[in-house]
């Protein structure tokens, strides 16, 4: 959280989500091998504990590039993998943006690049911990020479809690079919953001 920031964030993990220890000081390999034992059933077989295990290890390590807040894999089927990564970052105003604002968090989120793969949709939410804006887009990830490359979805909330920093919770999925259902999923965790005063 920013520094001066006198609240804790607090988001509910789905079922079948994964915490990836994005700030603990932990060996990422030995985390990964006891959190993919945690969540594959006790019959599977090694080769399944070992391939999750190599997945959970790269998200942790991906997510830790960004700094968010907290991350989390979603495994619902642990013979696929992971379906989606879901994170909560802080976003704090400086010297060129003083406020933090939806219009702005809007500007962020929703601005189309040279990427992307459909023309992004935004519109308005209320949350219980603040005002937002919902955007859904989808980029076309590493694409080649010839344009081509795998579509990434993503649904995000930008999120105003306060004047001084906002908070972007971003999911980001390859299955295109899952699409709406992980949005949904989204829109369950948004409403479950919220703060509580820091301690100490």
């Amino acid at each position: 959280m920013p520094a001066f920031s006198s609240s804790t964030v607090h988001m509910k993990a789905p079922d079948d989500a994964i915490s990836l220890p994005v700030r603990a000081t932990v060996d990422l390999a030995t985390w990964a091998k006891d959190a993919a034992m945690r969540r594959v059933d006790a019959g599977d077989d090694s080769q399944l504990v070992e391939a999750l295990a190599e997945e959970l290890r790269l998200a942790a390590e991906d997510a830790r590039t960004r700094g968010p807040v907290t991350a989390l894999s979603y495994v619902p089927e642990p013979r696929l993998g992971e379906l989606a990564r879901v994170e909560l970052s802080a976003l704090v105003a400086d010297e060129t943006y003083p406020t933090m604002t939806v219009e702005l968090l809007e500007r962020y989120l929703a601005a189309p690049t040279a990427d992307s793969f459909r023309p992004p949709e935004a519109e308005p939410r209320t949350l219980p911990v603040g005002p937002a804006v919902r955007v859904r887009h989808a980029y076309v990830q590493d694409p080649g020479r010839d344009g081509t490359g795998t579509v990434l979805e993503t649904c995000a909330y930008g999120i105003v809690p306060d004047a001084k920093w906002g908070l972007v919770l971003l999911t980001s999925w390859q299955q295109q079919a899952y699409g709406d259902a992980l949005c949904e999923l989204t829109d369950r965790l948004a409403q479950t953001v919220s703060l509580s005063p820091a301690s100490g």
